[in-house]
């Protein structure tokens, strides 16, 4: 579906100015792309020719192309070829088969039952690898089993890396298209030694990538996988009228960043005083983190102001602490500020709010012995 060679998928957003086209994709990938077409018999220099990119490049190790010629280039080789997989397993996957496991997982009402699907029906398609998706606590992770012994994606096989980072990226990139939103990774691993053009992972995949530490995986916050898919039949087609570019799509809605900003202002308030602080709790940069945050529409003044709003009031309902204790836990410094501030926040005081809880309990006890 998509290739391996721009920064993870981030949330579509208009530019109004377009960024000229950088190379950065690794000369490497097109030379495995080559190496499909001489499995077959054929010349990929109609597909070099299309994606402008000279054929005496193919031998500088050092060479980089854009991420539109690495579209171009793939895309030609896939229908010439009509192999979506590009050589990698033993047999051919007709054009279009990607699209039949989007499809097929599209009705699933979480992303994690997506995943699960898709790694499932990809075995039926292929069997010379494997994906599962798997989680370990907080942290989900989609692997890679190898089983090929012998060909191109064997270990030491021409075709394995290009096979394996297109894999986790393919899959990573549709992940973020069903829930229309940036999904971070905490980190990638392989298991083989850093290529010569390693540097480019850093742009391949979010996170530190790990070599000869297989097996191929990715790894991200389990909390994703809980959330709804956000796309319809109707965005499934038009998406796979031009589906190799997924993953690199400008996301940077964050859908889960709401929630993950909430747990660390109610768990950790000492550590996210400010912005700044509270954004490298997240491993994000301050204006990142602003920025997210309004492509959600939510601020993180609101947030703040909501959970001291939510943590004051349980600790007047459920302690008997005097009102100085409460807005001392509640992050404020002195009792007329809190007071006046959740005043704001409910429309009553602190003691109105304590009176208000104190007399719901007593009408529901005298209810019950009535």
């Amino acid at each position: 579906m998509a290739n391996p060679h721009h920064p993870a998928p981030l949330a579509p957003t208009p530019a109004a100015h377009p960024r000229p086209a950088k190379a950065a994709t690794p000369m490497a990938f097109v030379q495995a792309i080559a190496q499909a077409y001489a499995q077959q018999g054929k010349s990929p220099a109609q597909a070099l020719a299309l994606a402008q990119i000279a054929p005496a490049l193919l031998t500088d190790a050092d060479a980089r192309i854009t991420t539109a010629q690495m579209e171009a280039v793939s895309g030609a080789a896939m229908r010439e070829l009509n192999d979506e997989a590009l050589g990698w397993f033993a047999r051919p996957l007709p054009w279009g088969s990607y699209g039949l496991l989007a499809r097929a997982s599209l009705s699933a009402p979480t992303l994690g039952l997506a995943l699960k699907r898709w790694c499932r029906h990809h075995h039926l398609l292929a069997d010379d690898i494997a994906l599962a998706l798997a989680t370990a606590g907080p942290v989900a992770s989609i692997t890679i089993a190898e089983h090929r012994t012998a060909g191109p994606i064997a270990p030491g096989g021409a075709l394995r890396e290009f096979c394996l980072v297109s894999m986790l990226r393919n899959i990573h990139g549709l992940a973020c298209w069903f829930i229309d939103s940036r999904l971070p990774l905490l980190g990638a691993q392989f298991p083989f030694a850093p290529p010569a053009h390693a540097a480019a992972y850093a742009v391949l995949f979010d996170g530190p990538t790990d070599f000869n530490a297989g097996p191929a995986s990715i790894r991200f916050d389990a909390r994703y996988l809980a959330l709804p898919l956000k796309r319809d039949e109707a965005a499934m087609s038009q998406m796979l009228q031009r589906a190799l570019p997924l993953t690199v799509r400008p996301y940077r809605r964050d859908r889960l960043l709401v929630q993950r900003v909430r747990q660390v202002l109610t768990n950790q308030p000492l550590n996210a005083h400010n912005a700044h602080d509270l954004a490298e709790q997240l491993g994000l940069s301050a204006r990142t983190l602003h920025r997210q945050l309004k492509d959600e529409g939510a601020s993180l003044q609101a947030l703040k102001d909501e959970v001291r709003c939510q943590r004051a009031t349980e600790l007047l309902q459920r302690t008997q602490r005097p009102i100085k204790q409460v807005a001392e836990a509640a992050g404020f410094q002195n009792e007329k500020s809190f007071i006046r501030a959740f005043k704001a926040w409910t429309g009553m005081s602190p003691t109105e709010c304590r009176e208000k809880d104190s007399n719901t309990a007593s009408g529901s006890e005298t209810s019950s012995t009535q």
